[in-house]
């Protein structure tokens, strides 16, 4: 199956955006999405499909739901690694999976931009 160009890109501002979110910081789909000018969904779809490698380099464990909470989407093991990596990066997650003291942890990406995806 072939990728659109449009796909392509999101894909590319996705993994560059979750590369910049500091240690001990984290952001949510929403707020990348706003940033993209695409829908959270979008997001997801480009973090739940990381190669090894991608996933080994980045740090996609710092993205969260919009309420801060880690997200019920992913398996038991990806969910508990998330947990484990946010909680050696100082966070403190509630047994329900939801970040505490968040405000003192979240990461703004910045403004929506006026980006076109397609060509067009």
């Amino acid at each position: 199956m072939r990728k659109s160009q449009a796909f392509v890109r999101i894909r590319a501002e996705v993994l560059r955006i979750v590369a910049t979110i500091p240690a001990g910081r984290f952001t949510t789909y929403g707020s990348i999405a706003i940033h993209m000018n695409v829908v959270p969904l979008h997001v997801g779809a480009v973090l739940g499909s990381l190669t090894e490698e991608e996933s080994a380099a980045l740090p996609w464990h710092r993205v969260v739901g919009s309420d801060a909470r880690l997200s019920k989407m992913t398996n038991r093991q990806t969910a508990k690694l998330q947990r484990t990596r946010l909680e050696a990066e100082g966070m403190k997650i509630s047994r329900q999976g939801v970040i505490l003291d968040s405000d003192a942890h979240f990461h703004y990406v910045g403004p929506r931009r006026g980006i076109r995806w397609s060509e067009g």
